[in-house]
């Protein structure tokens, strides 16, 4: 039975740098999470903290109320992919797939090798020969073969052509409904992870910004058009993130819960926008 991590209270200082600012947050068992942040945000430190790869300042790791730091049972759970190159030079990508199997047990090789040929790769090839993509493809193959409950994956689609980043989406769903277990997705390209994950994170200066399942979020997110003053009358004491004019239509990005009450003007419509314009807004400072 999985039992669910939590984040509590995370610092995470360099020197005089706040890299993370008191960040607490649950993550549930077999559940698929966005985590997304700009460049800087904070995301690779997190999900290194969480992997015991670095240490937080202050704050803590839990699985079920344990602490992980020192407790290797506890970290055979987490798994990170990330964009830093852990293995030895010569190592070839089969000697990779023994590595995770030495380190989490029950490796799925079947599931490897099935996808090594899915991806073009020889599990020959030595992983330092291998170029950007085929190097990100090879650690993917890991992540989703591994044997741990935590699958953290920072960047996981660097240098996948579009081809491979969709064979990677569809594995991912066919490997997680045939065995749950909980994803984190760290990435730029939100709209395609948009059609995967069932939660989102939003990580900005240094705090988390947004804290939600990914429909409760949308539900929300609603781009309201129409002559400026019709517009500007309807949004009063909403709280909108963005507007914008074209010739004299305005059109304000609202993130908030409208009021059944109020009346829609005719020449006012309403629709919803996507994560990736969402996130834009939220992250961007914005209008207050």
């Amino acid at each position: 039975m999985m039992e669910q991590l939590t984040v509590k209270n995370l610092v995470k200082k360099y020197r005089h740098t706040m890299v993370l600012d008191n960040i607490s947050f649950n993550l549930e068992p077999a559940k698929i999470y966005g985590l997304l942040g700009r460049n800087g945000a904070g995301k690779t430190t997190l999900l290194n903290i969480m992997s015991s790869r670095i240490f937080p300042t202050s704050g803590e790791v839990r699985i079920g109320g344990e602490d992980i730091n020192n407790d290797d049972d506890l970290l055979s759970k987490i798994f990170l992919m990330s964009e830093a190159n852990l293995y030895p030079r010569e190592m070839n990508i089969h000697q990779t797939f023994d590595l995770a199997d030495a380190a989490y047990g029950n490796f799925n090789y079947d599931l490897a090798n099935r996808l090594l040929t899915a991806f073009e790769l020889d599990g020959k090839s030595k992983v330092t020969n291998l170029s950007t993509g085929q190097r990100t493809a090879s650690k993917l193959i890991v992540a989703l073969a591994v044997n741990a409950s935590y699958i953290l994956l920072d960047e996981p689609i660097l240098g996948l052509d579009a081809n491979h980043r969709e064979l990677f989406y569809q594995e991912l769903v066919k490997t997680y409904q045939e065995k749950p277990r909980t994803f984190v997705l760290s990435t730029h390209l939100i709209e395609e992870i948009q059609q995967l994950v069932e939660h989102v994170l939003v990580l900005d200066r240094q705090k988390i910004l947004l804290n939600d399942d990914l429909d409760t979020i949308l539900a929300k997110a609603y781009a309201i058009s129409g002559p400026a003053q019709l517009v500007d009358d309807y949004v009063t004491g909403l709280k909108v993130l963005k507007s914008e004019m074209l010739g004299n239509i305005k059109t304000a990005y609202v993130f908030d819960k409208l009021d059944d009450q109020r009346a829609i003007p005719d020449q006012v419509k309403i629709n919803h926008y996507d994560l990736q314009h969402l996130f834009i807004y939220l992250t961007d400072g914005g209008e207050k």
